[in-house]
């Protein structure tokens, strides 16, 4: 990419910053014919006092910014509408810095429940949950996408066995309820030990689509994500209630195939600022996000680079953890077979991703994602839940439902690990403001038969790499330790059943065994006794060899390392 190409980029990310609180509620109809068509502030008005509200989207894809504006505007306005419960599955806040987002519905008394799978970029929301203004509800996200899909055909339940033995489970940890503990539960354990999982009822879909016609007829072509679009439509009209679209761009009737019919929607919203995701508006979309993308795959990885990088939102990774990300690919490769299914969560795993992106690995695997984005490279930062040059877009529901069928493979981050194998991805520490939720890392840990996990050895840890080396400079607090704080994958369940379960760190490696959490690799320069026995609150056992295996010279340096996956039916 040429640097004038970069520098373009550059400006339409400053412009973005510079722009994105410039909102008009008030944008007039462009078919004033037709009275769907209606403006942000008065489609609110569909929206009834302690309504419940489900919207879309994952990340900076399908945010429906103009109407989250326009019910805050018109609540201080007004006073109405108030008291909404807002049901939503993939993590669509702004960690309080972007406006725009879910969070601008974040004020005392317009919104005083949140239902959510993914929690910790909701901060306008935890802040109120923390001063008591707010319930807080987690379910696992793909279980919440089911819900979702069966209240669309008459049913409100999904029964699953989705968090035995996690802080889902209500025999082991508090369920469904994160704030206050003693709020409705929505998940109770059956008398055969499944769970039956449960969600209110829907009342009005709020949703960011592409394109409408005059009719009302809304099209998803060079959409994104589509993510929950479809069955918030089903489930809101199944229920008796109303369905609001925003769109950003105004085309001809048989523009493409009909996503949703003009019957089932009761407001279009246009608004020409409406976004494909973050930074990039439907009438001026990046077709490197969409199904038939002219944009090479390089082209498009280095776009959105740019603008990760620009903004500071992709983690800025060392040395050490590309050694980490080598070692876990090594791993993966040696245990993993050609047209396995694999899911790869954000963070650390994000590397292991590049690594199998560029040896060419990933072409002969089935990459799933939970959003329902197939194919391609998938996006990280704030463009999470997309990917570049998609083969397929579905909705989140139905790549659950292909989790559900068959997953082989789930490589996940870890923010604490304990000597039962367990570990939490979804609490940070005390109080609504620390919660990060699980978003789909149960339903995902539920249904893989093999798990790695990516983690740091420490937390504010020091690893340095010498030639061929790693040598732990400072060991930061650990995060290996003797019991996590809350148990969001529960090592011996998997144990129980047969999984493959792996933890990957800057030192080494482990496997859970049913002698307990076994040192299998260990990183040249790193003594096992000092830097690892003697540094972890964690029981560690050592292989019955009586020594781990050295990790190969090519994981550290990276020269002559090379991945090649075995047949299906090569041992």
């Amino acid at each position: 990419m040429n640097f004038l190409t970069k520098l373009g980029i550059q400006l339409h990310t400053i412009r973005w910053v510079l722009t994105w609180k410039k909102h008009n509620n008030h944008y007039p109809s462009p078919a004033p014919e037709n009275p769907k068509f209606m403006t942000a502030w008065q489609a609110v008005e569909l929206i009834k006092d302690g309504a419940v509200v489900g919207t879309s989207g994952i990340g900076g894809n399908q945010r429906c910014s103009l109407m989250y504006w326009a019910m805050r505007d018109r609540y201080r306005a007004e006073g109405h509408p108030r008291n909404l419960t807002v049901v939503c599955v993939g993590g669509q806040g702004g960690r309080g810095k972007v406006p725009g987002t879910l969070e601008e519905l974040g004020v005392e008394g317009l919104q005083t429940c949140m239902i959510a799978g993914h929690i910790e970029t909701y901060k306008a929301q935890m802040r109120l949950a923390d001063a008591g203004k707010l319930e807080l509800q987690c379910l696992p996200q793909g279980t919440l996408t089911l819900l979702l899909k069966a209240q669309g055909e008459g049913r409100n339940y999904v029964i699953n066995e989705t968090g035995i033995g996690t802080f889902m489970d209500p025999r082991t940890g508090r369920g469904t309820p994160v704030v206050p503990t003693d709020a409705k539960q929505y998940v109770e354990v059956l008398e055969d030990g499944r769970f039956n999982y449960t969600l209110p009822l829907i009342d009005v879909a709020v949703f960011n689509a592409p394109a409408a016609d005059r009719k009302g007829n809304i099209y998803s072509k060079n959409c994104s994500v589509i993510c929950e679009s479809l069955e918030l439509v089903r489930a809101a009209r199944r229920n008796g209630g109303k369905v609001i679209v925003n769109v950003g761009c105004m085309v001809d009737e048989g523009y493409d195939d009909i996503f949703i019919p003009a019957e089932d929607v009761d407001a279009v919203v246009y608004w020409p600022g409406a976004e494909q995701t973050a930074t990039i508006k439907h009438r001026k979309y990046w077709d490197c996000f969409t199904l038939d993308s002219k944009t090479s795959e390089a082209e498009g990885l280095a776009r959105q680079k740019i603008i990760n990088d620009f903004l500071g939102i992709t983690p800025r990774r060392k040395p050490a953890d590309a050694v980490l990300a080598r070692l876990a690919t090594r791993i993966f490769v040696d245990l993993a077979r050609k047209g396995d299914h694999v899911d790869i969560g954000v963070g650390l795993p994000e590397e292991v991703s590049r690594l199998l992106h560029e040896s060419g690995v990933m072409d002969e695997l089935v990459m799933i994602n939970e959003s329902g984005v197939f194919g391609g490279v998938a996006a990280p930062g704030i463009f999470f839940g997309a990917a570049i040059n998609p083969k397929e877009i579905v909705s989140s529901a139905e790549a659950f439902e292909r989790v559900y069928q068959r997953l082989d493979w789930a490589i996940l981050g870890a923010l604490q690990t304990d000597e039962s194998g367990n570990v939490n991805v979804s609490k940070r520490g005390e109080g609504a403001i620390n919660y990060v939720g699980p978003g789909g890392f149960i339903d995902l840990v539920a249904n893989a038969k093999s798990l790695l996990f990516c983690s740091a050895w420490g937390e504010g840890a020091r690893i340095e790499l010498g030639e061929g080396e790693v040598r732990v400079a400072e060991r930061g607090k650990p995060k290996f330790i003797k019991e996590v704080d809350e148990i969001t994958f529960n090592g011996q369940e998997a144990l129980k059943q047969g999984k493959t379960v792996v933890y990957v760190t800057h030192v080494g490696a482990f496997r859970l065994t049913e002698r307990g959490m076994e040192l299998i690799y260990v990183m040249p320069g790193v003594d096992v006794q000092r830097d690892i026995l003697d540094a972890c609150p964690m029981g560690i056992v050592l292989p019955e060899s009586g020594a781990p295996q050295t990790v190969p010279e090519s994981v550290i340096t990276g020269r002559d390392f090379r991945l090649a996956l075995r047949a299906a039916d090569e041992t």
